[in-house]
């Protein structure tokens, strides 16, 4: 008897879990049905990281928020999150126990140096933070993003199969969802309230989910001309943008098709060759325009009374609408206390993730509108700069834009460089579509999701292992004779 059970050992495991979880099933206790999904997890990081990560890549236009589904209030998204922080700890147990886990070349990165900042003045400040949980539970899920799709998928994209995998992965998952969407959509005969939620339960909003749409068709279009892809492959790319583009349309997210523009404007830049000297001229004199004529174009904008409707060019037109337009308004208002909290703490801030906690009492009776909430529990700053501001302080935003201005910087001069090709094709896709979130963070900020943070986190990795490819060789000292 004894003898057997070693021998069939796994199989009376088995045997004993069938019958644990149908007695625990008979008493309405399900959480047992989790248990063989824990243990394929564990086995797959353990034997093939690579993998779990592409399959999470996959995943997360799917994943679903528990949180949305009132369960308990539990703010975490399945499949992905929870495999992301396994990846995270087998990546800092590796960090701990092995050399070269990440190359050297990636860790003395300028990018990574920025982003390096960002979490531990994070860290910091935890320690004054208004809610240290609160604050504490934001940096871990920020780290998770970070070692997964970043710093593991380092090694992964030392492949270069596996940068066309995760954007194919990506977009193939993305247009389930786009499909399941205007298909609920076309339902209400596309008008534009239905539009807010009709992606529920994959996305939380038309916004967040008209952000994603934006982030992978400028990749979309290139892939159509990719180097190296048979006839077959740019025509599902083709495919593959147009229903990508019919979702973001229909979404009706002005923040999503704004951004669109300025990456094409972002590819002029690039194709012309503009010198990064001379962007930055362009800037700073726009920005001395706009500060100089403020109160006119604030007269101007004032006088825009278009309202988001169904007809889109009226929808279109509303984007400068601050008189009557209820969200562009409300934006307004979380940004105008965004900025009074930074006024109170300017150094620290409230603590990391604290602000949609916080920011009710700093909402102005001037700037209330009709879907503003006296107890402040109805999202974000609405932006990735404002947010930090608020939340971490000075130093907060001043890393959240260095972030931003390090990778333009670096791509910028990445792409004189590179050689017409297969990788150029990749690196300004990618570039782009992280432009297209650069933009759109000025509006909204979504990085706390795990729809934004993957393609985000991946795609900022490609650019910095193209430049790490491309980088500028030394010029050789000739020897003194």
């Amino acid at each position: 008897m004894v003898q057997a059970l070693k021998n069939n050992w796994i199989a009376a495991v088995c045997l004993l879990f069938i019958v644990i979880n149908t007695v625990a099933i008979a008493q309405e206790f399900y959480w047992l049905n989790l248990v063989p999904v824990a243990l394929v997890v564990v086995w797959a990081m353990v034997a093939s990281v690579e993998r779990l990560l592409l399959f999470i890549v996959f995943a997360t236009p799917l994943s679903i928020n528990l949180e949305q589904l009132d369960l308990g209030g539990i703010g975490i998204a399945l499949p992905t999150e929870p495999l992301m922080v396994g990846i995270m700890l087998l990546f800092l147990l590796k960090l701990a126990l092995e050399r070269n886990v990440v190359s050297r070349e990636v860790l003395t990165h300028p990018v990574t140096a920025v982003m390096a900042a960002q979490l531990i003045w994070m860290a910091v400040c935890i320690v004054p933070s208004s809610m240290p949980m609160v604050s504490f539970k934001f940096l871990v899920a920020r780290l998770w993003f970070i070692c997964s799709m970043y710093f593991v998928a380092s090694r992964l994209f030392e492949d270069k199969r596996n940068m066309h995998r995760f954007f194919w992965l990506f977009c193939i998952s993305l247009s389930l969802v786009v499909v399941y969407t205007v298909i609920r959509h076309a339902g209400f005969h596309f008008e534009q309230d239905p539009a807010h939620w009709v992606m529920e339960p994959f996305f939380k909003d038309h916004t967040s989910y008209g952000a994603v749409l934006a982030f992978f068709i400028p990749m979309l279009v290139l892939a159509v001309g990719m180097p190296g892809y048979s006839r077959t492959r740019k025509a599902m790319a083709g495919v593959l943008l147009f229903v990508i583009s019919v979702g973001l349309i229909f979404s009706y997210t002005r923040a999503a098709w704004l951004s669109l523009i300025g990456a094409i404007g972002v590819y002029l830049v690039m194709k012309l060759r503009v010198p990064v000297w001379a962007l930055a001229v362009v800037l700073v004199a726009g920005g001395g325009v706009y500060l100089v004529n403020k109160d006119q174009i604030t007269i101007a904008l004032e006088r825009n009374r278009d309202e988001s409707s169904d007809d889109l060019a009226k929808h279109v037109s509303s984007m400068g609408n601050i008189s009557s337009d209820a969200s562009n308004l409300e934006r307004i208002n979380r940004w105008n206390s965004a900025l009074r909290m930074f006024e109170e703490r300017p150094v620290f801030g409230w603590g990391p993730g604290t602000y949609m906690f916080q920011y009710a009492p700093f909402q102005a009776a001037e700037d209330r509108t009709i879907i503003s909430t006296n107890f402040g529990l109805n999202g974000n700053a609405h932006s990735e700069y404002l947010g930090p501001l608020a939340e971490q302080g000075v130093l907060g935003m001043v890393l959240m834009i260095l972030l931003v201005v390090v990778t333009c910087y670096r791509a910028l001069l990445l792409y004189p460089r590179m050689p017409a090709g297969e990788d150029r094709h990749l690196f300004v896709g990618a570039f782009l579509g992280l432009a297209t979130y650069y933009m759109h963070g000025v509006l909204n900020n979504y990085l706390d999701l795990d729809k934004a943070s993957v393609p985000f986190w991946g795609f900022t990795i490609m650019v910095v292992l193209f430049d790490i490819k491309y980088a500028t060789k030394k010029a050789e000292v000739p020897a003194l004779s």
